[in-house]
């Protein structure tokens, strides 16, 4: 089946006992046995639930994994994935990642004897040079939060597979719609299914694909171990969203070109963010590895912060808001939003700037988007 099919029908649908066209949502905590040691298939929610199930195996179909597993929210997943590791693994992680992956990683997991190298990964050398002996994982983002820098995800898997060391990826911003990183040889992708996957913000969640026997035994171990799934209901309205996902990324994309492109010719704008711009370092390989672009656009404004602040006051149609991917548009300030648990320092290193706003372009007319930033940036 086509991805656009799949996002419909993937997974035990529709219901098996009544033939429910939309998956009903077993919101139970137990099932009940048929005799002493005979389930139905089920025995606790913990460990699996019908409805979870319908979507964690949609999640698998569209990436081309193994199996799927839903969490309780993207860093759930996150979480979930880095337990993989013991005490004395090393990690090669992207710089430029999720500020709330940094937190995780930097100053959580550092304290269980897990060791991180940050770099920038747009050269085989840089990624090279970062790995020791004890490398276990590379960890990347394409396109990257929220820079927008996109990393060759088929020479990570090369890298990664001459020396066997795993690789994660987050595919948060792509979707498997626009990138399925399986594909070039990637172990275990990652989600925040509460941005596109949902796509109207209204629920938190995760996800994570496994490639192999091996690692979904150990994924789905440490979900039951660790109580990091996804609640049925959360899942059905994953599961809900899933289904216009293709329609959805190709309204994302078209309306975030068109604003890239005018933010690139305004006087006020220093610097736009956006790989489907020839004039992004990353454009051919996004380009050659991805179906489209994306929805997210960032850039940099002239002047002082206080440019910035009387910007993210005047936006009326674009909230400022947290979170990206749901059908209305959101702007955010990276830098007292979502990296905000990064160190000043670092945030200047990496390039995210003080003066840097972030755009999750929603699914309005493009024109009254448009119209909206123009107002609010002054005319230009």
């Amino acid at each position: 089946m086509k991805f656009e099919t799949k996002a419909i029908h993937a997974g035990d649908r529709p219901d098996t006992r009544f033939g429910a066209v939309s998956v009903p949502i077993y919101q139970t905590s137990t099932f009940a046995f048929e005799d002493v040691g005979k389930t139905r298939g089920y025995d606790y929610s913990r460990t699996a639930n019908p409805t979870r199930k319908v979507l964690e195996d949609t999640i698998a179909q569209l990436e081309g994994g193994k199996a799927g597993f839903a969490f309780a929210t993207g860093m759930a997943a996150e979480t979930t994935v880095i337990h993989l590791l013991k005490t004395g693994d090393h990690i090669v992680c992207g710089d430029d990642v999720y500020g709330g992956t940094y937190r995780l990683f930097q100053n959580v997991m550092n304290n269980f004897g897990l060791d991180f190298t940050f770099v920038r990964m747009n050269s085989r050398k840089a990624i090279e040079d970062a790995i020791k002996p004890n490398t276990r994982m590379i960890w990347l983002e394409t396109p990257s939060n929220p820079l927008l820098n996109i990393v060759d995800v088929e020479m990570v898997a090369d890298i990664a597979k001459r020396r066997g060391i795993l690789t994660a990826i987050d595919n948060t911003f792509a979707t498997p719609y626009l990138l399925r990183p399986i594909e070039y040889g990637i172990d275990l992708v990652v989600h925040s299914t509460t941005k596109y996957l949902n796509g109207h913000c209204d629920v938190v969640g995760g996800a994570v694909i496994t490639t192999t026997d091996e690692l979904t035994e150990r994924v789905q171990f440490l979900l039951n171990a660790m109580g990091t799934c996804a609640s049925p209901f959360d899942c059905w309205l994953v599961l809900r969203g899933i289904q216009t996902l293709p329609i959805r990324m190709e309204r994302h994309q078209e309306n975030a070109f068109a604003i890239a492109r005018y933010l690139q010719h305004h006087k006020a704008v220093s610097r736009v963010y956006y790989p489907g711009l020839e004039s992004h370092p990353g454009h051919e390989i996004a380009k050659r590895q991805m179906k489209g672009f994306g929805g997210m656009v960032s850039f940099e404004l002239k002047g002082s912060i206080k440019a910035v602040n009387t910007f993210l006051k005047r936006i009326k149609i674009f909230e400022l808001a947290e979170s990206l991917g749901g059908a209305s548009s959101l702007a955010e300030h990276p830098a007292t939003m979502s990296h905000a648990s990064m160190p000043p320092e670092y945030r200047a290193k990496i390039g995210i700037t003080d003066n840097m706003v972030r755009l999750s372009v929603g699914l309005e007319h493009a024109d009254d988007l448009i119209e909206d930033l123009s107002q609010a940036l002054g005319a230009g």
